[in-house]
């Protein structure tokens, strides 16, 4: 008989073959899936934000590989809170797809609807790196203080939650970055009949790590929304996305100093199986012992998909008119 870490060992195996895909295979797909809806929905081309992030990346290499480089608009928008190495990565990857871009700064109009007054630390003269320190310090406390992440606290709304006025104002602070940069992309799609092509994954998609009705969420189609953070990695790979890309750290680059998997609390390499296991129906018992957790863990990642299943749908009443 089997001992029990044995059985452990294999069944994480098991989620991990049940986790790999066939990128040639995928990848064919996907453009195929690309190039069919820019004709079914009559556009002379497609656009995408191009972030200097992998999954970005991988929507414009497919997308190329679709329709072609001289059918590809990518806009890069920036703010002053986005660091300058995505920038270069976003214009350098550009330039090596050789398609068109443009870089829009979208600073201003962010000053002008007094956005950057909700954010306490810009009004100290503080160094980016001193600000990103402080941020995490920030959300460590929180951690420790409430005992959920301001991320999971953040997905539903703050009605009698301690620190919920700082709670609004960060979401206000960083979602509106997000909302803005999908109008910049719906304009310049609507002058230049363009298909709003999305970069968001199923990981962040199940947890609402995304904004509602962003720039990766308010799109016309969504190519990579079935595939895991793990799986579209796997997917770069094989498209040759280059390594300064695929293997640092994803960042939101809208607050400073808070990366992906530090504002979730999870790395996308247990994230994704914990997922996986919960699709499947695995218990969550058995889930913490395969993945060697705390079941706490596990429960928080159930929490995020089932608190944040408002932000994938639409609430309409049911009306019986007959």
């Amino acid at each position: 008989m089997e001992n029990s870490n044995e059985v452990t060992r294999m069944d994480r195996e098991r989620l991990k073959l049940l986790m790999k895909i066939e990128p040639k295979n995928l990848s064919i797909f996907l453009e195929n899936f690309i190039g069919d809806y820019t004709e079914k929905l009559e556009r002379e081309g497609v656009i995408l934000g191009l972030s200097g992030g992998i999954d970005s990346a991988v929507v414009a290499t497919l997308c190329k590989r679709a329709i072609g480089s001289e059918k590809v608009l990518a806009l890069i928008m920036p703010d002053k809170d986005s660091k300058k190495v995505h920038i270069k990565h976003a214009l350098d990857f550009a330039k090596g797809l050789n398609i068109e871009t443009r870089l829009i700064n979208i600073s201003p109009f962010l000053k002008n609807l007094a956005v950057y007054k909700l954010f306490p630390l810009n009004k100290l003269p503080f160094p980016e790196k001193t600000k990103g320190a402080i941020v995490r310090k920030a959300y460590n406390f929180y951690e420790r203080k409430t005992g959920n992440t301001p991320l999971s606290d953040s997905i539903m709304g703050f009605k009698d939650k301690e620190f919920g006025t700082y709670l609004k104002k960060g979401n206000a602070y960083y979602r509106i970055k997000h909302r803005l940069r999908m109008i910049l992309l719906y304009l310049y799609a609507e002058l230049e009949n363009r298909l709003v092509v999305g970069a968001a994954n199923k990981t962040e998609y199940k947890i609402g790590f995304f904004v509602k009705y962003g720039c990766d969420d308010a799109t016309d189609i969504m190519p990579l929304l079935n595939l895991y953070k793990t799986q579209v990695r796997e997917l770069a790979e094989y498209l040759n996305i280059p390594l300064n890309i695929i293997e640092k750290s994803p960042s939101p680059d809208i607050i400073p100093g808070i990366t992906d998997e530090q504002a979730i609390g999870i790395p996308y390499e247990k994230l994704d199986l914990i997922l996986l296991a919960l699709e499947k129906g695995w218990e969550i018992s058995e889930i913490a012992e395969i993945m060697k957790m705390k079941t706490k863990d596990v429960i928080y990642v159930k929490n995020l998909i089932q608190k944040s299943e408002h932000m994938r749908k639409i609430y309409i009443p049911e009306i019986d008119l007959l």
